[in-house]
């Protein structure tokens, strides 16, 4: 297995693998001198039917014979890929992971604030759910 994930042309006989990159966003690497100049020697763009992106957990299934190039993506990009070539129900599972994340970030700091202004800790816990040990220990 690799840490890059791969841009790879579909032949005629391959089974589908991966994604179109536009399914999957933005992607920093589709701008780059070295996917540009792959594409123009494959005779295609990035919008081609035939271009797939394909994860690193998945690049062993590419056939050795397949045009590839490897490409480095942001975990924010990888995480998006994986969202598109997983099942339906992981990914739904995978975003709310991700809101729960985006919820949960600067937890500790507004717990302090909250005691800081004066909040009772009991009614802390009350409003988040939270135990009053982490809250306690989010204060100190």
């Amino acid at each position: 297995m690799t840490d890059d994930a791969y841009l790879l042309l579909l032949t005629e006989t391959a089974a589908p693998l991966g994604v179109p990159p536009a399914a999957v966003g933005e992607l920093a690497c589709m701008e780059t001198p070295a996917v540009r100049a792959w594409l123009d020697a494959q005779g295609v763009t990035a919008t081609s039917p035939k271009l797939r992106l394909v994860p690193p957990e998945d690049t062993a299934a590419v056939p050795d014979d397949a045009e590839r190039l490897p490409v480095p993506l942001g975990d924010e990009e990888l995480s998006r890929l994986r969202q598109h070539t997983g099942p339906e129900s992981v990914a739904r599972v995978e975003q709310e992971l991700l809101a729960y994340r985006d919820c949960t970030d600067g937890r500790d700091a507004l717990l302090g604030r909250a005691l800081a202004a004066g909040v009772p800790l009991n009614r802390v816990v009350e409003l988040t759910g939270e135990d009053p040990a982490a809250v306690a220990a989010a204060a100190g």
